[in-house]
């Protein structure tokens, strides 16, 4: 995966025009369903940010491709759970990952729509919950704003680390301040839903 990520981060530099679709392109892949796994996302994110601040990359389109292939990875696993309904379960590719997607059921049942914001940041598993809201027949509407604010809060977060040490926080801009106040803010909303959620959790 290491070897692939430095690949791809040097394709990117090659090919700077295409570092946008490229970026959005890993993070659709990283959305869906059982394939995820096999997409460096958070690696080459950290990176693209670090290369945004130095001005390799656009961030403004580094953002906006990787919000974009987010989205639709989502939008996708929950099309596909919606039309293949609960016999999903019973297809080989979930029996083989039946811990994983047991996992994810008993969290989408726990948290509902909250589950589509927090799985963004919980690896394996978040590939699974868009599937499984599908196939539990979840509103699209609901699904979808979900979808699309999680995105536009993941993608900025897992891209500021890599922004701000490229920038170096010993001489900070109004740049460098924006990503790391959309950070802050990112994480404070993040874990005012989580401890809320563990309440919920508790009493229930």
């Amino acid at each position: 995966m290491e070897h692939l990520a430095d690949d791809l981060r040097q394709f990117i530099i090659d090919n700077r025009m295409w570092a946008g679709p490229i970026l959005g392109l890993i993070t659709f892949g990283e959305s869906m369903v059982v394939i995820g796994a096999f997409f460096p996302a958070t690696a080459l994110m950290l990176i693209a940010g670090g290369m945004a601040a130095t001005g390799i990359l656009d961030p403004w389109s580094v953002v906006l491709w990787c919000v974009a292939g987010a989205v639709a990875g989502d939008a996708v696993s929950y099309w596909l759970g919606r039309k293949a309904g609960p016999r999903a379960w019973r297809h080989p590719v979930m029996r083989k990952r039946r811990k994983m997607a047991a996992r994810a059921r008993l969290f989408f049942r726990r948290f509902g729509t909250a589950s589509i914001f927090l799985c963004r940041f919980m690896g394996p598993v978040r590939a699974f919950v868009p599937l499984i809201a599908g196939m539990t027949a979840m509103p699209q509407v609901r699904f979808q704003l979900a979808n699309v604010g999680s995105a536009l809060i993941w993608v900025p977060v897992m891209l500021a680390p890599g922004y701000l040490a490229g920038k170096g926080l010993q001489t900070p801009s109004s740049g460098t301040w924006f990503w790391a106040t959309l950070a802050v803010v990112a994480l404070a909303v993040i874990a005012v839903m989580g401890r809320k959620l563990l309440r919920m959790n508790r009493s229930s």
